[in-house]
């Protein structure tokens, strides 16, 4: 069964039947009697067919950092809802974190003639932008502001700024679990709005310790092992990330340490552990899902209507204060 059959058990050309196929101008009457015809036959038409006659795969590459994130899942859950919706599909890229694989897999998709890329970003080194600013499909970053690239991320600062001045109510010598600078959303904005926050609490630079983290629950807990073995006088912990939190909560369970009476706790993300811990943690919900859906909407924009100017959408933030920290 083809094109050509199609037409004729329909009574129709087969150019009318390609438009219809294409989404072009059919008249409702030819419309309803191709349509019947493909119900009854059960006729699928051929993709590749497609991708020749109009250069269009339908297919967007989706680069993240790590799929077993809650994050994650959350962005690539509104981005797929929203590319579905407008007739796209999504081809995964999972990096481990990995930046050499994501440069990798930027040129692979370029190359396997997706329509168009979101990169949810981490570290957006120059080669990244070399990379994207030479693709020849639009590409949009999610999760890292971009000022070449068109891009929606999160108020980092601001949700931070909020978590820890809540964090901070009643601590003398607090401490930050952060990430490397190179990730300069989580790592660089994060540990600047911690530190503003301290000095507006007029807590001095000397009593606030900062250690880095890697991005995991082991790490976190790790860290605040470190932490609490070399400065056992830390009365509040400010976690770059929920994940990071929850290891940190296991160290001070593990130790014996209370929270929120001995040292407070806090987060950022939101997740669905940190609610169902014990203590419930004090966080910043940043709206994860929805962003991935404007990510996904801003690309289908850009895929069908050319490029265009730069564009960038900032997602605000709401503080969720748990029992983890003192009211």
């Amino acid at each position: 069964m083809n094109i050509n059959d199609i037409a004729g058990l329909a009574g129709v050309s087969r150019s009318t039947v390609s438009r219809f196929l294409n989404g072009g101008y059919v008249s409702s009457e030819k419309a309803e009697l191709i349509g019947k015809v493909i119900e009854e036959t059960g006729f699928v038409p051929s993709s590749r067919a497609q991708t020749l006659r109009t250069g269009k795969t339908h297919l967007v590459g989706v680069i993240i950092p790590k799929i077993s994130s809650e994050t994650i899942s959350r962005e690539v859950a509104g981005i797929s809802d929203e590319l579905r919706q407008a007739g796209y599909s999504c081809l995964l890229a999972n990096t481990d974190n990995d930046a050499e694989v994501e440069l990798s897999y930027l040129r692979v998709l370029n190359e396997k003639r997706v329509d168009g890329i979101i990169l949810i970003g981490t570290l957006m080194t120059s080669s990244h932008l070399n990379a994207i600013r030479n693709h020849s499909v639009p590409v949009v970053v999610l999760g890292q502001r971009s000022d070449t690239q068109s891009c929606v991320f999160f108020d980092d600062y601001g949700a931070m700024h909020a978590v820890a001045t809540e964090l901070l109510k009643g601590a003398s010598h607090p401490a930050l679990i952060g990430v490397t600078e190179q990730d300069e959303s989580v790592g660089l904005l994060r540990k600047q709005a911690f530190l503003d926050a301290c000095e507006e609490a007029g807590i001095e630079r000397d009593a606030t310790t900062i250690v880095e983290s890697g991005f995991d629950m082991l790490d976190g807990k790790e860290a605040t092992m470190r932490l609490l073995d070399e400065h056992p006088r830390i009365d509040a912990i400010a976690c770059a990330t929920d994940t990071i939190a929850v290891g940190c909560m296991k160290a001070l369970y593990d130790r014996g340490i209370s929270v929120p009476d001995e040292i407070a706790v806090s987060g950022i993300g939101d997740s669905s552990l940190g609610e169902v811990m014990q203590p419930p943690l004090t966080t910043a919900h940043l709206h994860y899902d929805e962003s991935g859906s404007e990510a996904a909407r801003l690309l289908v924009s850009m895929m069908r209507n050319g490029h265009g100017p730069r564009r960038e959408l900032k997602m605000g933030y709401r503080l969720v204060v748990r029992e983890s920290t003192r009211s």
